[in-house]
């Protein structure tokens, strides 16, 4: 690697260049990348607004599955960004998708999850089981809760210790917050269920897990190798990258320093301080067409 000077990658300059060029879509991630809380970065709106202009689609990822697609839009445009809604890609989405494509007669789940996750599942056309042992479901999803309520966490591991299918959205163990207490997420639950039924979910969805992106690549008819997934997680974001086979783009501007980075035994294809350094990278590469 060269030293770091705004950027630093795995590739030769021209080998870089190449790379940048053949990206068509980018995968982004949302706080520390785009947005710090509730504080839109400088140089968030010119870098869409120069890739958009260089043809070069996005997609805003999030592991936080507690929030509908239209939380998320009203949060972006509030903070000055206008996206559409097919422009978002939750873990709520990720596991729509993996359920029609891999349990494509299930129509009826079993969830722990927000009333504005469930929401979600409903518009796409599933049914929200009860907390009855008469209702079984096909399915059992688990999701980052903040309305958990001990009776559904005790159905849950009912179902769960049947041997039906079992979906969590998310590996975190915890939500990031500024307040002075820890979120419980996905992951910590799921912890809780294996210690009461001895099962782990059959599937994680997410980040890192490869279908948060294969979504992206079946939804735009891409190559992996067409995307950037872009994020300031190395055990997120970068490892989902790898996973998938996707051009992995660590930003700086968020949790990980450049010293985590370092560390890391499988590196970004590409260290930047933010997105607008990545940005003047591809209008770069594209000039030298």
């Amino acid at each position: 690697m060269v030293k770091f000077h705004e950027y630093r990658s795995i590739y030769s300059d021209d080998e870089l260049m190449q790379r940048l060029r053949d990206i068509r879509h980018l995968a982004l991630d949302m706080d520390g990348t785009v947005y710090m809380g509730m504080s839109l970065f400088p140089f968030t709106a010119p870098f869409l607004a120069s890739m958009r202009s260089l043809g070069i689609r996005h997609s805003f990822l999030t592991n936080n599955p507690s929030k509908c697609i239209a939380d998320y839009l009203h949060k972006l445009d509030v903070l000055g960004i206008h996206a559409e809604a097919d422009e978002i890609y939750t873990t709520v989405l990720a596991t729509i998708d993996y359920i029609r494509e891999h349990y494509p007669q299930a129509r009826r789940l079993f969830m722990l999850g927000t009333p504005s996750m469930i929401s979600e599942f409903e518009k796409a056309g599933f049914e929200s089981t009860a907390d009855d042992p008469a209702d079984v479901p096909d399915i059992v999803v688990v999701a980052f809760d903040m309305t958990l309520e001990y009776k559904r966490l005790c159905r849950a591991a009912w179902w769960v210790s049947r041997g039906l299918p079992y979906i969590a959205t998310n590996p975190d163990r915890v939500c990031p917050t500024d307040q002075q207490v820890i979120l419980v997420d996905c992951g910590s639950i799921c912890a809780c269920l294996e210690h009461a039924t001895g099962r782990k979910p059959d599937i994680t969805l997410g980040k890192p897990d490869p279908n948060m992106l294969s979504g992206i690549v079946k939804r735009y008819g891409l190559q992996a190798d067409q995307i950037a997934m872009v994020g300031d997680r190395i055990y997120t974001d970068i490892e989902m990258a790898h996973n998938a086979g996707a051009f992995g783009v660590l930003v700086l501007s968020g949790e990980t320093t450049l010293d985590v980075a370092d560390k890391a035994p499988r590196q970004p294809d590409l260290i930047v301080d933010d997105i607008g350094v990545l940005g003047r990278l591809i209008e770069r590469a594209h000039g030298e067409k």
